[in-house]
C-alpha cells in the first residue's frame, strides 16, 4: 500500500489575500497579461517549454507535461508548432514508447538565447531603481518564498519496493557516500551484503522495505529486517539531495517504528556513524536513545559508529 505524505497546514485568510494582491502585482509588473511575452513572437507558455528544453536537451514530454501542468493535447499543438518552425527536433523515448524525448535546433536554441538576454534585460530595468542593499533583498525575498512554497507544496508517497528498486539504492547511496563522506567501495559492499540477505531470506510481516517518491522520482529508503530475539533493525536508511527539507527521512524512520510495533517487535536498533548527523537528528526525534559508540576504521575513513535503540512496548 502507498502511503501519501503532504506539508500542508491551514492558510490564515490574511495571508490569502495578501498573496493574491502579490500575484496580481507581480503580473502586471512583468507584463505577463499580454499574449506576446517580451514582446517575442512566443506566448508566456511557448517560452517556458523553450526554456525547459534549452536548459534539458533530449527532455521527455511526460516531463513537460507533469511538471508544467500542461494538458497534453495541448503540449502537442504547440510542439507541432515548434517542429514546424524549425525550432524543435523529436525521436521516440526508448525508455516509454508512448512518449518522445525533445530537443531543440540551432535555430531553437538561438530563440532561447534571445528570449535569455530579453529576461535578464527586463528584470534590471525593474530593479534598476533600486540600489545594491534593496536588489539583495528583493532576491533573497524571492529565495526564500521559493524555498518555503517547495517543500509546502510538494507531496511524497511511501510505498513497497519493486523489482530494480534495490540495486538502484544500493547504487545511489554509494554515490552519495562517496561524494559526501569521501569513503570508498567498502561500503558498497556492505550494502549489498545487507540487501542481498533481504531479498534471499524476507520475512514477510517481519521485514519491509519503502521507497519514497517525489515527483515521480525515487527520493529515499529504508529496511527494516528481523533480527532475532524480538528485536527489529533499521537499515540502509537515505534521502536524495534534491528531497532532503521535506521531512521524507523522518517518515521513513516513523513507517518503521509503526511497522515494528504492528509486527510485535520489543525492540528496534540500528547502526550507524556519527559523521551522519541528519540521520542522527532524526534518530534522537523520535525517541532512539544512544547505547554504544566504537571507533573503527571502515570505507577508508575512521570513523566513530554509534548502536541507537528504542524501546516499543
Amino acid at each position: 500500500m502507498n502511503t501519501l505524505v503532504t506539508l500542508q497546514d491551514p492558510q490564515p485568510a490574511d495571508c490569502i489575500e495578501t498573496v493574491r494582491a502579490f500575484n496580481r502585482f507581480y503580473t502586471n509588473q512583468l507584463g505577463l497579461l499580454g499574449r506576446a511575452f517580451l514582446d517575442s513572437r512566443f506566448t508566456l507558455t511557448e517560452a517556458r517549454i523553450i526554456y525547459e528544453l534549452a536548459a534539458r536537451p533530449g527532455l521527455p514530454a511526460k516531463k513537460l507535461i507533469e511538471e508544467l501542468h500542461l494538458d497534453p493535447a495541448y503540449l502537442s499543438r504547440i510542439l507541432k508548432k515548434f517542429r514546424g518552425d524549425g525550432l524543435l527536433t523529436t525521436r521516440p523515448d526508448p525508455q516509454d514508447q508512448r512518449s518522445q524525448l525533445l530537443e531543440l535546433t540551432a535555430e531553437g536554441l538561438s530563440e532561447a538565447r534571445v528570449l535569455a538576454v530579453r529576461s535578464r534585460e527586463e528584470i534590471a530595468a525593474m530593479l534598476s531603481p533600486l540600489n545594491a542593499a534593496q536588489q539583495e533583498t528583493i532576491a533573497s525575498a524571492m529565495g526564500r518564498i521559493e524555498a518555503l512554497l517547495s517543500a509546502a507544496t510538494r507531496n511524497f508517497i511511501l510505498r513497497p519496493h519493486q523489482p530494480g528498486d534495490i540495486s538502484w539504492v544500493l547504487g545511489r547511496q554509494t554515490k552519495l557516500y562517496v561524494e559526501e563522506y569521501g569513503w570508498n567501495g567498502e561500503y558498497e559492499g556492505l550494502a549489498m551484503q545487507i540487501a542481498a540477505d533481504f531479498i534471499e531470506n524476507f520475512k514477510p510481516g517481519r521485514e519491509f522495505c519503502w521507497i519514497a517518491e517525489a515527483g515521480g522520482e525515487i527520493a529515499g529508503s529504508v529496511f527494516l529486517v528481523d533480527a532475532g530475539g524480538g528485536t527489529a533493525k533499521l537499515r540502509l536508511l537515505h534521502v536524495e539531495p534534491f528531497a532532503r527539507g521535506l521531512g521524507i527521512g523522518r517518515a521513513l524512520v516513523r513507517q518503521c517504528i509503526a511497522f515494528a510495533r504492528e509486527a510485535g517487535y520489543e525492540t528496534l536498533t540500528l547502526w550507524t556513524n556519527d559523521v551522519l548527523v541528519s540521520a542522527r537528528r532524526i534518530y534522537e526525534a523520535e525517541g532512539f536513545v544512544l547505547v554504544a559508540e566504537e571507533r573503527h576504521h571502515s570505507f577508508g575513513k575512521d570513523l566513530n559508529g554509534q548502536t541507537w535503540q528504542l524501546g516499543l512496548r
